[in-house]
């Protein structure tokens, strides 16, 4: 009875539509009226905007699936199961993060800092999880989040270009205020 495409954009949706749910309800509370009533509806509807907000960031975050791997993001570690390479990366460690663009794929540069990096297919499965984890690193904007994945990608499409390749394009996401050598 429904188109699939429609059901599909629902599901990826859900989260905006839920918070719209607590916008209308804070409307109704002051629609309501009264002293309690009013204030009241007016905090619920400023709750749900702020939910809406971040529900529809990571509603752009999402990519479709499109990559092989996994990412898992369990008690502040990232790990990456790919085909041909994986790892850990411990949140708390984390001193910068990069968005590389090279062969037409998007990956996210997850670095350490005792150096160690992890490159993470930004279509890969479970990637919309990095969202909150990239959320919960001290300073991390969200909506620059969120908009250096709306740039489109530049770099050009050509075979035999090496994860070390000039022609990879890197944009600079965040990056740990302090970290770096320090003398004793």
């Amino acid at each position: 009875m429904i188109r699939p495409e429609v059901i599909a954009l629902i599901l990826r949706a859900r989260e905006v539509l839920w918070a719209m749910a607590v916008i209308g309800s804070g409307a109704w509370l002051i629609w309501l009226g009264g002293y309690l009533l009013a204030p009241l509806g007016g905090a619920v509807a400023v709750l749900g905007a702020g939910l809406a907000l971040l529900a529809l960031r990571r509603m752009r975050f999402a990519q479709a699936v499109d990559a092989p791997g996994v990412v898992e993001v369990d008690e502040g570690q990232v790990g990456y199961y790919g085909p041909n390479n994986g790892g850990f990366v411990s949140l708390p460690e984390l001193v910068e993060l990069r968005l590389l663009t090279m062969r037409g794929r998007r990956l996210w540069r997850l670095k350490q800092l005792d150096g160690q990096a992890l490159l993470i297919p930004v279509e890969a499965a479970g990637a919309e999880r990095l969202f909150d984890a990239f959320a919960s690193l001290p300073g991390m904007d969200t909506g620059a989040l969120v908009a250096v994945l709306d740039q489109p990608t530049d770099a050009p499409t050509g075979a035999g270009q090496s994860l070390t390749s000039s022609a990879a394009e890197m944009h600079l996401v965040w990056r740990r205020k302090g970290a770096g050598v320090v003398a004793r």
